[in-house]
């Protein structure tokens, strides 16, 4: 059998989820050494224990994984494993980030700055503008517009992005056989021919209530910034935010008036402290870092009197290459994990060769 039906059967075994499949391919490598893997060991780590141990060892299912395997060649659907290159790397600084995605489209998803937007399906004609005005301030900025493909808000910023020339990515809570709402066939059309859908369900899955939350925590996951234009105080675009602030992302708001209940969640999240206030591109861009000059940076002479360690080094190299970056990518392009990433940019501040900026960017020391 081929790697990808062990990697798609591994998310279909009962009492094993996302966390507990990552741990399991952090400890073997990939997901057919987890199925092979002798069940007395398997019950010997930590979280996984006799029930779920039994349940990898029980499944016998692997004839839908191969039909599934059918339908993606079928749809020209690229399958991105968590330890995929291709796989969404922000989603890695994420505990739950999903074990397997499925793509159709042409956006990068690891491009250099990806902005979310979401916000109610019962927008006003202000959110509408605001939403308009944002995407289409941001078409000279090399951003990837991500959102849910929801009535609303999520609609605005698909089409907006379309019209504007930048790429857009739907986050689905079904599988890639179907479109939901229905209204938006045409619209999932043309995004993936600039842009895509993706998502973590497998076809013949219905857009149920239980997968919207797990579909939000992806759009949180994967951006650098989240943006929440119009929502009730209980709305999902709340739950969103709240995601967001929880994985660690720079969380935005555009207010509204105090006596609209449509903009009672983004004054909410202003209020306390869980978004920062944004009207436009600009305010967005200058609270990112993304404002920054572009200039040639050149080593700084006392670089050379100074002894790095590996890991500090791989940092310095990476941050000589541009004027600053944000930490997901820093992250991506140094294969470091955290704990190592955090001890090098610790020793680099405190030596002066790093600087720390808003939005968790960094860039060499002038």
């Amino acid at each position: 059998m081929s790697d990808l039906v062990y990697q798609i059967a591994l998310t279909l075994v009962p009492n094993i989820g996302d966390v507990h499949a990552r741990a399991l391919v952090n400890i073997y490598g990939d997901a057919q050494s987890v199925f092979k893997a002798k069940k007395k060991e398997l019950e010997n780590i930590d979280g996984i224990g006799t029930v779920r141990a039994g349940s990898l060892k029980s499944f016998t299912d692997f004839t839908s994984c191969e039909a599934e395997i059918k339908f993606i060649e079928q749809y020209k659907i690229t399958p991105l494993f968590i330890t995929s290159k291709d796989y969404p790397q922000r989603l890695l600084n994420c505990y739950d980030s999903p074990l397997l995605l499925y793509y159709r489209g042409t956006a990068d998803l690891n491009t250099s700055r990806i902005i979310s937007i979401v916000g109610t399906r019962n927008h006003s004609e202000y959110g509408k503008a605001a939403c308009e005005k944002l995407v289409e301030e941001l078409q000279a900025e090399n951003v990837l517009i991500v959102s849910g493909l929801a009535y609303g808000i999520d609609t605005i910023a698909h089409k907006a992005a379309l019209k504007n020339n930048l790429p857009t990515v739907g986050v689905l809570a079904h599988g890639l056989d179907r479109i939901y709402p229905p209204q938006n066939k045409n619209l999932a059309k043309q995004m993936v021919e600039q842009g895509g859908l993706l998502t973590e369900f497998l076809k013949n899955t219905n857009p149920d209530k239980q997968n919207f939350p797990k579909r939000n925590r992806i759009v949180a996951g994967m951006c650098d910034a989240l943006v929440v234009i119009e929502s009730s105080k209980k709305g999902g675009s709340l739950i969103t935010a709240e995601l967001a602030n929880g994985y660690n992302k720079d969380v935005f708001a555009i207010p509204g008036k105090t006596t609209d209940i449509k903009s009672e969640g983004c004054n909410y999240l202003i209020k306390n402290n869980k978004a920062s206030l944004i009207s436009g591109r600009d305010d967005l861009l200058e609270m990112m870092n993304w404002k920054l000059p572009t200039k040639p940076v050149h080593k700084k002479q006392r670089e050379l009197f100074l002894e790095f360690t590996a890991h500090e080094k791989i940092v310095v190299d990476i941050l000589q290459q541009q004027e600053s970056i944000q930490i997901d990518q820093l992250y991506f392009k140094s294969g470091l994990s955290s704990s190592a990433m955090a001890a090098a940019l610790l020793m680099l501040e405190m030596n002066g060769i790093v600087d720390s900026l808003p939005g968790k960017v960094y860039k060499i020391s002038e």
